[in-house]
């Protein structure tokens, strides 16, 4: 029987009200589209980006690293002569920018390997000489030779040479393309160890040993005999390949998580479009489910017959956007990358990789999100009384008597906020966010009574406005049911709004802190896709030493950046190493309190909040991983503050140069921030550090130059951008909450309109009618608001003080911007009150004074 009653009943809907019924499929579509291309664009990148770490890794057992850096090649002797050793493959990796014959720069990561040992670890980096290479069968062993992979083949063009610059800039070395390697990924070079070393100035220098073990080696006993090598030191790492998979996933799991949740943004308010077309139906048909009702169509069925409706509507949604998540993903991929805008997967471009699970389960999500807005639809004409309807009187109802289970649900959702994260993911908060937005609504009735059960009193002498209260008053759950979509979509844009603004004006204040000089000088494509390389260099002293003294220069002050490994299991921590006023180190750091006196015999560093939340650093503690790290003992590093940085995710650690140097005996320097002399002209300035850098480095635009002002600013653009999508989400999450408001009051209109005609014959004119139904609109629409506010407001706290510590371990200041906060809810309000009196002027129609005949 539902089957025939869906293609004969229910169809007859859809062919009457196509356009109504499509904006509710659009809904479900646009969020299962959102949700699915996200999840699409990260799986792809992150599959591509992981076939890219293991096809360079090789099929080793396991990688020994150090901490930072590199290490004596005389280890990997010791290593390859230990019986549980199989085959061991030496490697030095460094990111380098070459440049073509023609002058164009390339930036790519170039491996040292041995050609004769790499096949047999790892074939995607064995090179293949080029055909026509002069018979030359030992082309892979011959300095000056390099073998690109696809993309450093792509990015080379037609060149068949590239140029490298010795660091000291005495001299330019040619790198002759002898063939390919069959890695993927971002641009990679590979030549023999021997040459690289010579090349990078790093003889005798290791960055990695892959090592395969003998079979039936035991893991533990080969850890054990490392421990014993001469050459082995508390520097070093054993990382095994799923260590590796781990840190690719974790780099970007919070982010794209995140990312998930919000394009879902799309698909719970479209929850509320499906309730608000479905109401509007089951209105519209109230009268004819009362009719199938008195021939036999019991009230249960009535329910899943709407359940069905809703289940349909949500199951044409899904489907198409799948489609559409697909083709949104395939079009991102293609034009935009794997990058999504978070860093990540920079420079790659993988291929789309359709999952079936990922599909059935967002077609899943956008079914049960429809099903849920049809729920109360389907529960109000299964309650449908049947004679009184089929007179055409409306039905009434009160709510619920106590607010209880709605406060309930609010005290959950606070104490929720006080869990810890589930694998680094916020879990409990967003559920904590999603139970204060149910008991929010839940507990509209009451809040409704609360404030109307006041006003009625002072609105009694006065007809329209005691009309439009009292009717408030008595269906203050019908009325909680209208605007319960603009309380979500309300709460959600207050919520949003207040986030942004606070991440905004946290960023701008930090900035303001960390770029204190006029001009910075970095080396050039250091903000660009090879930038990854937290161990370029490329000043030395000498170069510090004349840049200080270009005319025009007041004073300068450096900066090293360097790789830390302290947990396999993570992504790298930074290693800052700066020049720090131990009595005044808030000057040069935003620290979060007070610097802490740095005891006699201890070294002084300064963590940022993800050292504090990933590594348990906390203030006034000794930090001994840190030591391990610098193959150190003997030195013991005291954490004397915390300081915020939005830059690095999974930590940071700002130790004083002096110190650094000290314990690495390391002088060279990343970046050089430059404060112009007073009346000195920023153009001049740059002008003599190209010239500069033309004699030491051998090109004038091996730098790049970038004013405070400038990065604030571009910082500041990005930023927008980013959370751009945020607006477009609050406008098309208050539309779908006004529309809403449309479809309930159309429902109440059909279903009072022997009310408004009883109003008419009582004397009120055509506009005292629209006024009271306006009247509602603001009583109700203003009740939604302020629930919408004060929701939003809450959300916003857990968004701030919850979710992104514990997505991203940063903090930020709460924001309130009250202003912008008030014309939000002011134009809701309005629009509300708008759009109920669009609905309403049916109310004083001549059909509605004449259905008062109906029962004459």
């Amino acid at each position: 029987m539902l089957r025939r009653l869906l293609c004969t009943f229910s169809w007859q809907e859809l062919r009457h009200h196509p356009w109504r019924s499509a904006a509710a499929v659009g809904a479900v579509m646009l969020g299962v589209a959102l949700a699915f291309a996200v999840h699409l664009i990260n799986a792809s990148a992150l599959d591509e980006f992981q076939g890219a770490v293991r096809s360079v890794n090789g099929q080793g057992d396991v990688e020994i690293r150090a901490a930072q850096g590199g290490f004596d090649e005389a280890l990997y002797g010791q290593v390859a002569a230990l019986p549980q050793v199989a085959l061991a493959s030496p490697v030095l990796e460094a990111d380098v920018m070459l440049r073509t014959p023609a002058g164009a720069r390339l930036a790519l990561r170039l491996a040292g390997v041995d050609a004769l040992v790499v096949p047999g670890i790892a074939p995607a980096l064995a090179p293949v000489a080029a055909p026509g290479e002069d018979g030359d069968r030992l082309a892979a062993l011959s300095p000056g030779r390099v073998f690109l992979n696809p993309a450093a083949r792509q990015a080379a063009g037609e060149a068949t040479a590239l140029l490298l610059t010795q660091p000291d800039g005495t001299a330019t070395r040619e790198l002759r393309i002898a063939g390919t390697v069959a890695a993927g990924g971002a641009a990679l070079g590979v030549m023999d160890i021997g040459a690289a070393q010579d090349l990078l100035g790093r003889a005798g220098q290791l960055s990695r040993i892959d090592v395969r073990l003998q079979p039936g080696a035991d893991p533990a006993a080969f850890r054990a005999a490392l421990a014993r090598l001469p050459a082995w030191s508390a520097a070093l790492r054993v990382v095994e390949p799923a260590d590796a998979a781990q840190r690719v996933s974790n780099l970007s799991r919070a982010y794209r998580v995140n990312l998930t949740v919000l394009a879902l943004v799309a698909l719970f308010t479209g929850a509320f479009l499906v309730f608000s077309v479905l109401a509007l139906s089951v209105a519209k048909r109230a009268q004819q489910f009362a009719l199938l009702g008195v021939l036999g169509l019991a009230p249960r069925q009535r329910l899943h017959l709407v359940l069905a409706e809703s289940l349909a509507l949500g199951a044409l949604g899904s489907a198409a956007g799948i489609a559409l998540g697909a083709a949104l993903a395939w079009a991102a991929l293609t034009l935009l990358g794997g990058d999504l805008g978070g860093g990540y997967f920079r420079g790659a471009a993988p291929a789309l990789q359709w999952e079936w699970p990922a599909a059935l389960l967002y077609a899943l999500l956008g079914m049960a999100a429809a099903g849920v807005g049809g729920w109360w639809p389907a529960r109000a004409a299964q309650r449908l009384p049947e004679a009184q309807t089929l007179k055409g009187l409306g039905h009434t109802g009160a709510g619920p008597r106590t607010p209880w289970p709605a406060l309930a649900l609010l005290l959950a959702g606070a104490a929720l906020t006080r869990a810890p994260a589930v694998a680094g993911i916020p879990l409990a908060a967003y559920l904590s966010v999603g139970l204060l937005l149910v008991g929010g609504i839940a507990a509209l009735p009451w809040a409704v009574a609360l404030v109307y059960d006041r006003l009625a009193p002072r609105v009694a002498d006065r007809l329209l406005p005691l009309l439009a209260v009292e009717r408030a008053r008595r269906m203050r759950g019908t009325a909680a049911i209208a605007v319960s979509g603009v309380v979500a979509s309300l709460a959600l844009a207050v919520a949003l709004t207040v986030m942004v603004a606070s991440f905004r004006d946290s960023v701008a204040r930090w900035l303001d802190v960390v770029l204190p000089a006029d001009l910075y000088l970095r080396p050039a494509g250091s903000s660009g896709a090879g930038s990854a390389n937290a161990e370029a260099a490329p000043f030395d002293a000498a170069f510090v030493q004349q840049a200080a003294q270009l005319p025009g220069v007041a004073r300068t002050q450096t900066l090293r950046t360097r790789s830390l490994l302290l947990d396999p299991a993570r992504p790298p921590v930074t290693l800052i190493a700066r020049p720090i006023d131990a009595q005044n180190a808030a000057g040069s750091l935003p620290l979060l309190g007070p610097a802490l006196p740095v005891p006699a015999g201890r070294t002084g560093v300064y963590v940022s909040e993800a050292m504090q939340a990933l590594y348990g650093a906390r203030p006034g503690q000794d930090l001994p991983v840190l030591a391990s790290a610098f193959g150190a003992g003997d030195a013991h590093f005291f954490v004397a503050g915390v300081w915020r940085d939005y830059v690095r995710q999974f930590g940071a650690v700002t130790i004083a140069e002096a110190d650094y140097v000290r314990l690495t005996g390391d002088r060279s320097v990343s970046d050089i921030a430059l404060w112009l002399a007073p009346g000195a002209h920023e153009a001049t300035v740059q002008h003599a550090a190209r010239a500069l850098a033309a004699r030491r480095l051998g090109a004038a635009d091996a730098i790049e130059f970038a004013s405070a002002a400038q990065i604030r600013a571009s910082s500041l653009r990005i930023f927008d951008r980013s959370f751009a999508v945020t607006y477009w989400l609050q406008a098309v999450a208050i539309g779908i909450g006004l529309f809403g408001i449309a479809a309930s009051f159309s429902a109440q209109v059909l279903a009072r309109r022997k009310e408004f005609g009883l109003l008419a014959h009582l004397g009120l004119t055509r506009a005292q009618v629209l006024a009271v139904v306006a009247g509602e609109g603001a009583a109700w629409t203003a009740i939604g608001a302020l629930a919408g506010l004060l929701l939003g407001l809450a959300v916003s706290v857990v968004l701030v003080k919850v979710v992104n510590p514990q997505s991203f371990h940063w903090t930020m200041d709460l924001l309130v911007p009250w202003l912008r906060l008030a014309l939000l809810c002011g134009a809701v309000m309005a629009a509300g009150t708008l759009t109920a009196w669009l609905a309403g002027r049916a109310a004083a129609s001549r059909e509605a004074v004449l259905a008062v005949k109906e029962d004459w």
